[in-house]
């Protein structure tokens, strides 16, 4: 059985924004299902799970329509229009998603008013900007990309958090890669090697804890010949290295020299002396 503190991989990724994704949902449904969420399949393989009060619900979708792998929307009333939802693209690297869904399962614990809180600018816990800061503190750069447009960029420019301003198609927000929030890597947005959206009403707490695990510092684990799991020539791979025994401590020294077994007694050996011989006797004449 694999050991859950080893790192699942061969290589380390960085920066984590040219990872990949790890190719298995499991880890980003779990904070969810932990909860006692249902999780449905359908005949194609798709994933499909609910909140016991049905007003959030995850769709995994690796035989979806387009490559939106994994949507999420929340509802005020079950059974009306989503009040926000959220989309990562086939490529996005899992842990991006697993920050959402576990920042989603404690913001469910809390209750409605967490999970559908809507971003209030001016605010302290509401704030957009929030989501921002994250990333402002690993040193990405505030841009203009083009008009109605706030961007921020990695310091490679291989990575980039955008937010339109003025009014937007809630549907189109829902359906669409035209939402208030998008996070990409690649050098175009057209054509990025993954993607991530958020439409306008998505809570503060969960985009945080999402532009938080982007800017996060320290490397992803990824398998070198999965070159599908990085953005290969791009992404920096470093080797895991295998830990290191520990130093042994002064009980194990005692424990060890405890097993030993007994000295044997020395057996006596005669030593070359330094005192010279008397003469042997000669031929008698």
């Amino acid at each position: 059985m694999p050991d859950p503190d080893q790192p699942d991989g061969d290589v380390y990724v960085s920066p984590r924004h040219l990872a990949s994704t790890t190719g298995t949902g499991d880890p980003a449904l779990a904070p969810l299902l932990d909860l006692g969420w249902d999780l449905l399949h359908d005949d194609l393989g798709n994933v499909y799970v609910h909140a016991p009060d049905r007003r959030i619900r995850l769709g995994y979708l690796p035989e979806g329509e387009d490559d939106g792998l994994w949507r999420i929307n929340a509802y005020t009333d079950p059974f009306g229009q989503p009040a926000w939802g959220a989309c990562f693209s086939d490529s996005c690297p899992t842990e991006f998603v697993h920050a959402f869904t576990t920042a989603l399962a404690s913001a469910y614990e809390q209750g409605p008013d967490a999970y559908l809180a809507r971003p209030v600018a001016g605010t302290n816990a509401h704030e957009p900007f929030l989501a921002v800061a994250p990333l402002v503190q690993q040193s990405w750069e505030i841009d203009r990309p083009r008009p109605g447009v706030f961007a921020i960029q990695a310091p490679d420019g291989l990575a980039t958090l955008e937010f339109t301003t003025g009014d937007l198609d809630p549907e189109a927000e829902l359906s669409t890669r035209d939402a208030r929030w998008q996070l990409w890597a690649g050098t175009s947005i057209d054509r990025p090697f993954w993607y991530a959206t958020a439409s306008t009403d998505t809570p503060v707490a969960l985009l945080t804890a999402v532009t938080r695990c982007v800017a996060d510092p320290s490397p992803l684990p990824r398998w070198r010949r999965d070159t599908s799991s990085y953005i290969k020539g791009m992404a920096q791979l470093t080797p895991i290295l295998p830990p290191r025994p520990p130093a042994p401590t002064p009980l194990d020294l005692q424990r060890a020299a405890s097993r030993r077994p007994a000295a044997l007694p020395a057996s006596s050996v005669p030593r070359w002396s330094t005192t010279s011989r008397p003469a042997a006797p000669g031929p008698r004449r």
